[in-house]
C-alpha cells in the first residue's frame, strides 16, 4: 500500500475527542518540549493538519503527539495540537492520554505519570476507579471585570486568566447555555474573541486569549456551574475543559470563593462534568482536575501523496474576522 502509516488511538473525555499519535510521527529531535514544538510548527505543520483535520478528522479533535522526555525528571513528553495550531496544555487531552496508556498496557491503575508539556510539568494519576486526576501548571487570574465592546453584542465583561491556555471568562452574558443553541453560542463567543484581538486585549506578556468561556447555572445535580467553551479553531469543547476549569478555579480563589481542597464541579455544555480542586504551594495556585476518558478506536492513518487532501483541509477560515 502506498503512503506513510500513522498509528493512532482515539478516546473521548466527557465527549471531547483526543487522538494520540502512537507511532509514525515526525522526528523532532531532542531537547525541551518547547524547542521541539518550534520544530514541529516550522517543519511539520502538514502532519498536524493531516491527522486532525478533515477528511481524517474533524474540528473538535485534539491531537497528542507522544515524545521522549528531555530529562529523567519526566516520564513522557507530549505536544497537543488542534485544527488550527498548537495548545500550551490540554486537560481533557491529558485525561485521554492516560486512558490510552492504560489501554496500551503501558501503565496500570494507581500509576503516576509526570508529563513534560510545552508550558511545564503536569502530574497525572490514573485512579483505582479508572478516572484520572491531573495537577495542572500553576494558574492565575491576570485581570478582573475587563470590558470589551463586541459588534452586534455590545459591552461584555469578563476575567482574563491562565490555566495552561489564556481564557476570557464571562458571566452575566444573558445567553442560555443549552446544547440546541451551539450555533448561537459559537457566534456570540467568536465575536468576543475577535473583539479582544481588535482592541489589543491580551494575557500577560501579550499572550493571545484564544479561549472564550461563558458560565451559567448548572443543570446536572451536584454541579456548581455550567460552561460553554469556544476553542481556538472555532469548535466548542464538548467536555468541561480542563484548562478552562483551571482558569475558573483561579478566578474563584482570587475572589475568595474557593478554599484549597474544596471541590468545584464544572458541567459542560453536553452535561459531562469535571471535579476541580486547588492547592496553594509557595504562593502559587495549582488546580487539580478529575475526569474520565474512554478509548473508542484504534486506527492506522495513511498519508498518500497522490491524495489532493493528503494533508487535510486547512481551517484558515477560523482565523478570519467575521
Amino acid at each position: 500500500m502506498n503512503g506513510q502509516r500513522i498509528k493512532v488511538i482515539d478516546s473521548h473525555t466527557g465527549g471531547e475527542p483526543t487522538r494520540v499519535i502512537v507511532s509514525g510521527g515526525p522526528d523532532l529531535g531532542s531537547g525541551p518540549i518547547a524547542e521541539r514544538l518550534a520544530r514541529f510548527r516550522a517543519g511539520f505543520d502538514g502532519f498536524r493538519s493531516a491527522t486532525v483535520n478533515e477528511p481524517r478528522g474533524n474540528d473538535a479533535i485534539v491531537g497528542a503527539l507522544l515524545c521522549e522526555p528531555s530529562s529523567p525528571a519526566y516520564d513522557a513528553g507530549v505536544i497537543f495540537f488542534n485544527n488550527v495550531g498548537y495548545l500550551g496544555m490540554c486537560g481533557h487531552g491529558t485525561i485521554g492520554l492516560l486512558a490510552t496508556l492504560e489501554h496500551m498496557g503501558r501503565i496500570q491503575r494507581g500509576a503516576r505519570v509526570r508529563l513534560e508539556t510545552v508550558v511545564g510539568q503536569v502530574d497525572a494519576h490514573l485512579n483505582a476507579d479508572g478516572t484520572v486526576t491531573l495537577r495542572n501548571v500553576a494558574s492565575h487570574r491576570s485581570a478582573a471585570h475587563v470590558a470589551v465592546e463586541a459588534p452586534g453584542i455590545g459591552r461584555v465583561y469578563g476575567d482574563i486568566a491562565w490555566g495552561g491556555n489564556w481564557f476570557f471568562l464571562c458571566g452575566g452574558h444573558g445567553q442560555a447555555l443549552t446544547l440546541d443553541r451551539v450555533d448561537e453560542l459559537t457566534d456570540f463567543t467568536w465575536r468576543i474573541r475577535q473583539s479582544l484581538e481588535a482592541h489589543g486585549i491580551t494575557g500577560d506578556d501579550g499572550g493571545v486569549i484564544d479561549h472564550i468561556e461563558l458560565f451559567g447555572h448548572p443543570t446536572v445535580e451536584g454541579a456548581d456551574s455550567k460552561s460553554f467553551v469556544l476553542c481556538p479553531g472555532k469548535a466548542y469543547d464538548r467536555s468541561p475543559c480542563g484548562t478552562g476549569t483551571s482558569a475558573k478555579l483561579a478566578c474563584l480563589y482570587a475572589d475568595g470563593k474557593l478554599k484549597p481542597g474544596q471541590v468545584w464541579r464544572q458541567e459542560s455544555i453536553t452535561g459531562s462534568t469535571f471535579d476541580g480542586r486547588i492547592s496553594v504551594i509557595g504562593g502559587k495556585l495549582y488546580p487539580e482536575i478529575t475526569g474520565s476518558a474512554y478509548v473508542n478506536a484504534e486506527a492506522d492513518l495513511v498519508l498518500d501523496e497522490r491524495d489532493p487532501f493528503c494533508y487535510g483541509i486547512p481551517r484558515s477560515w477560523a482565523k478570519a474576522t467575521t
